[in-house]
């Protein structure tokens, strides 16, 4: 768990990627479940966020 935060403070890509890979598993998640609409709604939001954050962190130094 150090690791991980020593990595999103030091900007490497493996935590980062991590992280917004997460984000696009949980907007995946919130897209596909059926008890709220809410999180449906932000569901795009979330994947949208994460998938950019991907794209952007694939460009940092390991």
């Amino acid at each position: 768990m150090t690791e991980f935060i020593k990595g999103i403070s030091g900007f490497k890509r493996g935590a980062w990627e991590m992280l917004a890979s997460i984000l696009i598993a949980l907007g995946v998640f919130m897209l596909m479940q059926p008890f709220s609409l809410s999180l449906y709604s932000a569901s795009f939001i979330v994947t949208l966020v994460g998938t950019v954050m991907f794209i952007i962190v694939s460009h940092f130094p390991e």
